[in-house]
């Protein structure tokens, strides 16, 4: 793998499961989530079985259609993940505040982009750009004419990969979606017709 190998975005079901398996890692956030967090109920995230989270990005990523997000890879080294999916699969986003600022009703063609990885040793690359350009494609794609997502305001501080699992604002401004919502100082609701 060079510097100067392109990013590519594939779609996480048409991506070898190890290569999936190997943008969440071992160990943190993404290790413990499997991008389930808004999929699951509250008893379900609270017993935390990250082996059934496991098991259950994984049979998301097997069935037929759209899939449940994208892969970033740099050359051929998987370096990123974007869930990117009707929102209806995401049930709890409604429940959040971010998510009941949305006056948007759940329809087919409302697409939601609520989480983003990318392994340590390749941020600041670019790669979480690259990740909302191809889930708005994989979308757009797949029958989306709205894509929503619920971005961290940075306002130029520097914040943990933790805290900006959803997105850095910026990117998805640089993106051409708008702010339709500020359901907080850091938070924002940003939405994309296609």
């Amino acid at each position: 793998m060079t510097e100067t190998a392109p990013l590519r975005i594939v779609a996480a079901n048409a991506a070898p499961w190890a290569d999936v398996r190997r943008v969440f890692g071992e160990r943190g956030d993404p290790a413990g989530c499997f991008c389930q967090y808004f999929k699951v109920d509250n008893a379900t995230w609270e017993a935390r079985d990250v082996p059934a989270f496991e098991r259950a990005l994984c049979a998301q990523a097997a069935e037929p259609g759209p899939g449940p997000g994208v892969i970033a890879y740099l050359g051929e080294e998987p370096v990123g993940w974007c869930a990117v999916e009707p929102r209806s699969a995401t049930p709890r986003i409604l429940r959040s505040r971010v998510g009941q600022a949305s006056e948007e009703e759940d329809r087919p063609g409302l697409w939601a982009v609520t989480c983003f990885v990318v392994r340590v040793g390749f941020r600041r690359r670019g790669v979480a750009a690259a990740l909302l350009e191809g889930a708005v494609a994989h979308a757009r794609e797949h029958g989306a004419e709205v894509v929503e997502g619920y971005p961290v305001d940075t306002r130029g501080s520097r914040m943990s990969s933790a805290d900006l699992y959803h997105g850095p604002l910026s990117a998805f401004q640089a993106a051409g979606f708008e702010t339709v919502a500020r359901p907080s100082a850091t938070r924002a609701l940003v939405r994309l017709v296609l």
